[in-house]
This record gives C-alpha cells, structure tokens and sequence, in this order.
C-alpha cells in the first residue's frame, strides 16, 4: 500500500515539474503569437509567482480539513484545466488570467506532497522525488520543441502537457483511498495537524530562519540558472553556445546529485548532507570567481550544481524533526512560500543590480546568499541539538 501510494508520488512529481520550464521554452514564439512585446514575460512569471506563495500559505487549512490526497487531486486538476486554458488563450490577458489558477494549483500540490513525505517516507525518498522533479522540468521544454518544430505550435505543447496532468488527475482520483489508509497507518492522521495560523507558525522558535534558508537557497539556484550564461559569455569569453553548455551541465549536476543523496541518505544523516553540499557549492562559486581558464569556470557551475543537490530536499526532510510532526506542514508552507518569494524577486533583483553595474558580481551575490544560507541553517541546528539534549519539544 505504502509502495503503490510512492509510486503515485513520483508521478505527481515528474508532473509537478513538467509546467514550470514550458513557458520560457515558448515565450520565443508565443509572444509573437500573442502579439506582445518579448519583456512582458516577466509578469507572467510574477502572477504565477503569487498564485503559489498564495496557495502555499493557505495549503495548511486545506490539507487539515481535507486530507492531502484530496488537495493533491484537485490541485493537479487546477493546473491542467489552468494549461488547457492557456493551450487555447485567445490573447495576452486571458494568458495572465489563467497563470493565477496555474500558480494556485503548483503551491498546493508542492507543499502537500513534500509535507507527506517527509512525515512517512526515509530521506532517500525526498532527494529521488526531487531529482524526478527535475525530470519532468527537462521533459517539458522537449515536448515543446517538438511541437515547435512543427510551425511554432506552441499550444500543441500546452495541450500535451495538460493531457499528461489529467492523466495524472484520473490516477490520484482513484488513489484516494490510499492515502488516508496510509496516514491512519503511520499515525499522523490529517486530523491531529495542528492548523496554525501563518503568524502562529512564524512565532515558533527558528522557524524566521528556516524561511531564510529556503529564501536564500532558491535565490542561489535561481541566480545561478539565470545568470551563469550570460557570466560566462561576458566575463570568462566564451561563446553561447559554450555558455549554455556550461549551465546545462549546472541543472544536469542538480539532477544527478539529488540522484547520488538518495544513496548517501542511507549513511549520512540530513545536516550531515547539507553541510556537506554547502562546502561543495560555497568552492563552486569560488572558482567560478577566481580568474581561472574557462572550462574551470564551467566546472564551478557543475560544483554549484552539484553541492545544492541535498540541500532542498534534506531541508524539508529535516522540519518535522526540527519542530515537530504536529506543526510540519504549518512550516513547510511558510518555508515553500518563501523560496517562491525568493525565486522571483532575487534574480531580478541581480538583474537590476548588474544592468547598473557589472555581470561580474554574480560571484559575490552567490556568495551572499551561501552566506546567508549557512547562517540559517547552522542557528537552527544549534537549536535542535540544544533542545534535543534538553529533552525538550521543538513544536507545540
């Protein structure tokens, strides 16, 4: 039971990922189509941006009062009826309209479902789910390539994808049973979740600085991913081609290295693993800063891919034990609607920065943000350990 319900997980994961690469790989030729200017992507971004720090906020009400097998379900259903929508937008508007179901719909299912595993399933568990999620990122610019080649079809490549999400919806509809069995089982029953208020979580001891880490990680991928082509081109010469090579091989060590901590999980505990990839990603940007050749510089961006490979999905894993079952899912929302939060604000923000300044800074913002990261991190182990050695309770 517990097997077949995991299987469905992964599923929901590869389908979690596979809309949230699909608009840059069509914006070339959508905004053409729309008849709208190239730079008005970014307030797409932004609206679905808001749609999941909204949702993520709301998704501890919603999955106490309805279990997180029902939220998964109509969550999922949200985003395909949000990309069929979109697979047919007569215009610009209607795109921006339903990018707010689009977002609503991603929130949820991603705090529900990394709530859920981190409570019932080993960390190995979370690092594979994420590097899945990563799978299904890089299948949805191929399913719109695909259709791109055809005429610049772009809405075939929505139509796809939200295909693939009801298929999926079919799935976790008749899954439902399972998942109350499964949680009635592991004695974490939806009903024994402590429904804090947002301010109520926020008061718990450490919890600022867990929505820090999360802020401040996201901020490092995203940065990086963003921006490390354009550093590259601009500051160590290479061509494009070479510069998109060099950040492929950045998401492609994320993938393989959530893949590798699965196996690490099983001797390493999480704050072992974290710590581990905050030194690899911390001499990363190192030599990506240093004025090294440039095909070292593109093995800063592996190391960076790399060392933040355990550091989402242990993160996660690690917040019931840091404040507890009963609370888990109250600071998994606020902790997913901080990294969304940071996701779209700082690389912008850097963009912003560098148009005034130099490219070359993006070193000393990854650094920063490292920085904060550790901080973040090693406060809140402190805490742990000190409770934990105290006997005393991290939730309520």
């Amino acid at each position: 039971m517990i097997t077949a319900l995991l299987v469905i997980i992964y599923l929901a994961f590869i389908s979690l990922g596979l809309p949230d690469s699909l608009l840059g790989s069509a914006w070339p030729i959508l905004h053409q189509s729309l008849e709208v200017d190239r730079s008005l992507a970014g307030i797409v971004t932004i609206i679905t941006s808001v749609g999941t720090i909204m949702s993520s906020l709301l998704s501890t009400r919603f999955i106490a009062r309805y279990g997180t097998g029902k939220v998964t379900f109509v969550s999922v259903l949200l985003t395909a009826i949000a990309l069929l929508g979109i697979a047919s937008a007569p215009s610009f508007i209607w795109l921006c309209l339903l990018s707010i179901p689009l977002g609503l719909g991603g929130g949820n299912v991603d705090a529900a479902l990394n709530n859920f595993v981190a409570n019932h399933y080993e960390a190995k568990h979370m690092s594979w789910l994420h590097s899945f999620w990563g799978i299904g990122a890089t299948t949805g610019p191929i399913i719109m390539s695909f259709f791109l080649a055809r005429e610049g079809f772009w809405r075939g490549g929505y139509l796809t994808v939200s295909t693939i999400q009801f298929g999926l919806v079919v799935v976790l509809f008749l899954s439902l049973p399972l998942w109350k069995k499964v949680e009635a089982k592991s004695n974490h029953d939806p009903d024994q979740i402590q429904a804090l208020s947002n301010r109520e979580a926020f008061r718990l001891p450490k919890v600022p600085y867990a929505m820090l880490a999360f802020f401040t990680y996201v901020a490092l991928e995203g940065g990086t991913g963003l921006w490390g082509s354009s550093y590259l081109v601009v500051v160590k010469n290479l061509t494009p081609q070479q510069a998109a090579s060099g950040v492929s091989l950045f998401y492609g060590g994320l993938t393989l290295g959530r893949i590798l901590d699965g196996f690490l999980s099983m001797k390493w505990n999480n704050v072992t693993r974290m710590r581990f990839g905050q030194v690899l990603a911390s001499l990363g940007v190192l030599v990506l800063a240093l004025p090294l050749s440039e095909w070292v510089s593109i093995l800063g961006l592996a190391m960076i891919g790399l060392g933040s490979a355990p550091m989402f999905p242990s993160m996660i894993h690690e917040t019931p034990r840091r404040f507890g079952k009963s609370v888990s899912q109250s600071v998994i929302g606020l902790q997913m609607a901080a990294s969304y939060f940071g996701y779209a604000t700082m690389p912008m923000l850097f963009g912003f920065i560098s148009r005034v300044t130099s490219i070359a800074l993006l070193p000393l913002y990854l650094g920063l943000m490292m920085i904060g990261l550790v901080i973040a991190n090693e406060r809140i182990n402190t805490y742990v350990s000190g409770n934990k050695t105290t006997g005393e309770s991290h939730g309520l």
